[in-house]
């Protein structure tokens, strides 16, 4: 274990410092939380996947909206199965915690590994660049962007709202309310619009909607993906844990409350869109929020393209508080570096856990084309889904008497587990194509660091130095409960 300095954060009261202790504040409670689900929830994919989703369906529009709510429900046991996980075994890190105490650390680390050198980093850069998009395409009338322009941009909002959140959970808390309140003004103007065209007799989309044709196996587990993506978020506040007011009452509350909120949106917004496109329509737009906004609210089409602009900027800093959880816990259990755990002295953040994400963020920044890359990590993240649930199975039957303040009906793991592997190997086996031979090659790539320096603790006297020294110019301490060493 590395050594660290004692750094401690004190108040002055009546001119005698207090030591108040290094520890995360509960601040999340009922509202926020729904707020949070909420809003990592909706990000740009209702805006830009339902014309994907709609091409897989083969632009049968019946199966389509089936998929839509399917993804929903599917969504909705997921996180019921996190609930349990969540209100059992209370401690931030998400489904990095769970794996690692169902089923051992070699997997949990593996896990933990391609999520942060890979797919949380590849996802804020790709939401950067997407707010990015929508944000400077404006000065550039009649040409594309250039690209040095937007990425400079989208650096510059990643280094922006990683300040926010190093400097302040409340902060970033508020701007993750804002851009949720915003971002929902957008959907409730499409699904009113969607209503009142409706109203008007504008069905002919809808009408015999099953009469297309039906898509194989293979076209219906990539419409999922394209679903699911959109609906992905749902086990947002299993990373944020202890920072969760009571929650085992609090997990279960917000979870029943925003996802169903968010699958109702996402149908009325879905049948707004076909009340003014057709499929094929829907299928040829580029973002069919826009094209929507076009057909419908004339002069002030601008208010979709900002909202965009605003949502994805509103997922980009969720993106960020949840990934320095996770390097925050991860640290805490010996399988990153320790200043990882560390949180500011003045501030209570995670600050270098902050930093170290936005760093591997910022990196994915640098190739040209990473959306394709973005196509082929879908496999990890449902790959931890299926191991999660096979963690609550496991844990059913050998900790029968753990606490469990909130229990899921325990076949709806099962299907979790069973739909998670089909979504996994159903692509692979369908359409088999080499970058998935790249991003398991770089999953077990971890072994390389897990078998030295945490299977077998190598250790070098150096680590310990380097941790001081950025303990000091960070200000940084190991949280209270946590402190265990102190520098010679």
């Amino acid at each position: 274990m590395e050594k660290g300095c004692n750094l401690r954060s004190t108040e002055k009261r009546n001119g005698v410092e207090v030591n108040e202790g290094v520890y995360l504040k509960k601040s999340i409670g009922y509202f926020v939380g729904v707020n949070f689900i909420v809003g990592v929830i909706v990000g740009s994919g209702i805006f830009i996947s339902p014309a994907g989703l709609l091409e897989y369906s083969r632009l049968n529009v019946g199966v389509a909206l089936s998929i839509w709510a399917a993804s929903g429900v599917l969504s909705m046991l997921g996180a019921l199965c996190y609930a349990e996980l969540g209100t059992a075994l209370p401690s931030s890190g998400g489904e990095y915690y769970y794996v690692n105490r169902g089923l051992g650390p070699i997997p949990a680390f593996l896990l933990l590994w391609i999520k942060i050198v890979c797919v949380m980093p590849m996802g804020s850069s790709i939401l950067a660049m997407t707010f990015t998009e929508y944000a400077v395409q404006p000065f550039y009338s009649g040409c594309p962007a250039p690209v040095l322009v937007k990425k400079g941009v989208a650096i510059a909002v990643i280094l922006t709202i990683s300040c926010v959140n190093c400097l302040s959970v409340t902060g970033g808390l508020w701007v993750q309310k804002i851009c949720t309140f915003l971002k929902m003004v957008a959907l409730v103007i499409i699904s009113i619009g969607g209503l009142v065209l409706l109203a008007k007799g504008r069905t002919e989309n809808l009408e015999n909607a099953f009469s297309g044709e039906i898509p194989n196996v293979s076209q219906i587990g990539q419409a999922f993906y394209q679903g699911l993506w959109a609906f992905s978020g749902w086990n947002t506040l299993n990373y944020l844990e202890e920072e969760v007011k009571t929650p085992s009452k609090t997990i279960p509350r917000c979870i029943i409350t925003a996802v169903p909120c968010v699958i109702v949106f996402y149908l009325l917004v879905n049948v707004s869109y076909l009340t003014v496109m057709t499929p094929k329509d829907m299928v040829s737009s580029a973002a069919v929020a826009v094209t929507w906004a076009d057909r419908t609210i004339g002069h002030f089409s601008w208010i979709i393209p900002v909202s965009v602009a605003i949502s994805t900027f509103g997922s980009l800093n969720s993106s960020t508080f949840l990934q320095s959880r996770l390097n925050y816990v991860a640290s805490r259990e010996r399988h990153l570096p320790h200043v990882l755990s560390m949180l500011h002295v003045k501030y209570l953040t995670p600050a270098p856990a902050i930093i170290f994400s936005t760093m591997f963020s910022i990196f994915f920044l640098i190739p040209s084309d990473i959306l394709m890359l973005t196509n082929y990590s879908s496999f990890a993240e449902w790959l931890m889904v299926g191991l999660t649930c096979i963690s609550l199975i496991v844990l059913r039957y050998r900790e029968p008497n753990l606490h469990r303040p909130y229990k899921v009906f325990l076949p709806f793991a099962f299907v979790m587990a069973a739909a998670s592997f089909f979504l996994v190997l159903s692509p692979i086996i369908q359409e088999p194509e080499v970058e998935y031979v790249y991003a398991l090659m770089l999953m077990l790539g971890g072994l390389i660091f897990y078998i030295p320096f945490v299977h077998f603790k190598l250790h070098f006297k150096i680590f310990d130095k380097i941790t001081c020294f950025l303990q000091l110019l960070m200000e940084v301490s190991p949280p209270t409960e946590y402190s265990e060493i102190k520098c010679q």
